[in-house]
């Protein structure tokens, strides 16, 4: 029995419309070998989360080093150095003023218990999010989640939840246009606190960059003009950097664009480029307000994880690789550029840095093309090119390789989509 008929048989794989067909044996930097002998241009990153590239050499020495001394201590009972570590560091290079972390193992971990301290904090039992948002897969994750089909069959979910509409202005809700539109988005939240709530709210939830909804990038004003609200009304500001933070954007996190300071930070994925581990960073004050009991973890600060994170921070910091990946993503865009004049089916091409997504309609409706979407992300990877296709309506390339990614690679993989889009275009 193979690989894929023990997935089938043994593996719970029913909630996923479609494994690609990629057996993976080996990877480094931006590259992934199947067993086979295949290779991969690596355009995805196993979800934006090896962005100092596979097994890169200085996070799998930490790993390594530290696989011998201890493997787990159980980080919030004892104390264990690397957790320590890995925490000053976070706190040296998040922005403003966050300083203390708890760490978990994922990025739904790390939202959720960012809501929790949240609570803990203002006294507060309600929250607002965005349209179009994710921000993870278990229940309180759900809740502040503004899409439905990641919702389905998981209901009730936690009152007190609002929805504010996304910053998507190729898809305005009000249909509106930027910047005549005085971002009408974002002082819409004034009306949601006074309609859509109790006025009991404890935090706003965002991601910078709104991944899983189709790389949604919000106007450079945006966000000002919501802390405005937010200080108004002594709400904290949670910032969701699970998908774009560690350079990923061209910005160790990507809240760095927009000018304002969160109250509390969620952070996993990129933070040790495959080892499992999640974090929120707040304020110390609002750390602080964890009470015993509260909250806890039996393998969050797992000390291996936490080598390797650090190992991370220093190859991001060593190599640039956020101005890496401004300078990359503009190649991108470049390369990118002729194939939306040429092809009406490319309505949008967004992003900053390394997070990069392409819109794909068939009409001047903006009828979502999710089948085209579908079709281009299988001819590359037929071709030997890995990209993602998602967004709400299922129609958004998505392209967030490693950001060690050498310009060689962008090419020969760009060189494979332009290919993708004539296929599916002809075909059409």
């Amino acid at each position: 029995m193979n690989t894929v008929e023990k997935y089938k048989k043994f593996v719970i794989t029913s909630m996923v419309d479609k494994i690609q067909p990629v057996v993976i044996e080996r990877a480094r930097g931006a590259e992934i070998l199947d067993g086979e002998g295949k290779t991969y241009i690596d355009c995805f990153s196993g979800i934006s989360v090896v962005n100092a590239g596979h097994n890169n050499e200085k996070v799998m020495e930490a790993a390594k080093a530290q696989v011998d001394k201890l493997i787990h201590c159980a980080s919030y009972i004892y104390y264990s150095k690397p957790t320590a570590d890995l925490a000053e560091q976070l706190a040296r290079i998040a922005p403003g003023r966050l300083q203390k972390t708890f760490f978990g193992n994922s990025g739904a971990e790390a939202v959720e218990g960012a809501l929790r301290l949240a609570k803990a904090f203002t006294g507060r039992t309600e929250f607002i999010a965005l349209q179009a948002s994710f921000h993870g897969r278990s229940y309180a994750t759900l809740s502040v989640t503004g899409n439905s089909a990641r919702k389905r069959r998981g209901a009730p979910y936690m009152p007190g939840c609002a929805f504010l509409p996304a910053p998507y202005c190729y898809r305005c809700f009000y249909e509106l246009e930027y910047p005549s539109c005085r971002l009408r988005c974002a002082r819409a939240l004034e009306d949601i606190i006074r309609f859509d709530t109790a006025d009991h709210v404890a935090a706003f939830i965002a991601e910078p960059l709104m991944g899983e909804g189709g790389i949604i990038t919000p106007p450079a004003e945006f966000f000002l003009e919501i802390e405005k609200t937010l200080k108004k009304h002594g709400i904290l500001f949670i910032d969701d950097e699970v998908q774009s933070g560690f350079a990923r954007t061209g910005r160790m996190f990507a809240i760095e664009h927009y000018g304002v300071e969160p109250d509390i930070m969620a952070m996993a994925k990129g933070i040790a480029d495959g080892f499992p581990l999640g974090g929120f960073i707040a304020r110390e004050e609002i750390a602080d307000s964890f009470r015993p009991g509260d909250h806890l973890t039996t393998f969050g600060g797992n000390p291996v994880s936490c080598a390797a994170g650090l190992a991370n921070i220093g190859v991001l910091e060593e190599q640039n690789l956020a101005e890496a990946a401004v300078k990359k993503g503009e190649l991108v865009r470049t390369l990118l550029s002729p194939l939306m004049d040429r092809y009406s089916m490319i309505g949008e091409i967004r992003g900053k840095g390394l997070m990069i997504g392409i819109e794909l309609v068939r009409d001047a409706h903006k009828t979502p093309a999710a089948s085209e979407a579908g079709r281009i992300r299988d001819f590359c990877l037929a071709n030997g090119v890995l990209i993602g296709a998602g967004g709400v309506y299922g129609n958004v390339i998505r392209i967030q390789p490693p950001l060690v990614i050498s310009e060689t690679q962008i090419r020969g993989a760009l060189d494979v989509m332009q290919t993708a889009f004539q296929k599916v275009v002809s075909s059409e």
